[in-house]
């Protein structure tokens, strides 16, 4: 069984019932969502003339492989509406792969561990609820560590 830490998010709609939707389609399609965070709002990063996100971050074990995941992941958005009109722009639902296992990977349609997430305050945050002493396979830091080095301002209120 692979233990995946995801991030899921976004700013349009209901998004408390997009979150929960998606848990409930990743549960059902990827695996058993063992661990759910709390709720976070962050202003959007990147492109700031939008609304406010909520993301939260999810531990699933599932027995796929890291592009089938990746697949299973990018099917759930489509379901949910995602249109990737532009860069960083509003959306649905966003679901990101931080870790598979402490694997790194690197493929052409795929990065793990993230790549940027070491510097995203609102990706830090919930995944230090979940797993604050996890190592990072790159950076060789826990995930606490990381949050205490982050310089990204943009602040994340833990909502629920």
């Amino acid at each position: 069984m692979n233990k995946v830490y995801l991030l899921i998010g976004g700013n349009m709609g209901n998004r408390e019932e997009q979150l929960k939707h998606a848990i409930e389609l990743i549960h059902n399609g990827i695996g058993n969502v063992a661990k759910v965070s709390s709720l976070y709002e962050t202003a959007a990063w990147g492109k700031t003339d939008q609304p406010a996100f909520l993301n939260q971050a999810l531990l699933v074990n599932t027995h796929l492989q890291p592009l089938d995941l990746l697949q299973h992941t990018l099917a759930i958005e489509q379901e949910m509406g995602r249109k990737r009109m532009e860069k960083n722009g509003p959306r649905t639902i966003d679901i990101d792969i931080m870790f598979y296992n402490h694997a790194v990977i690197d493929e052409p349609s795929l990065t793990v561990p993230h790549p940027a997430m070491a510097q995203r305050r609102f990706v830090l945050e919930p995944l230090a609820e979940l797993a604050p002493d996890f190592q990072h396979p790159v950076h060789h830091k826990s995930i606490t560590q990381l949050l205490d080095e982050c310089t990204d301002p943009l602040p994340v209120k833990r909502l629920k």
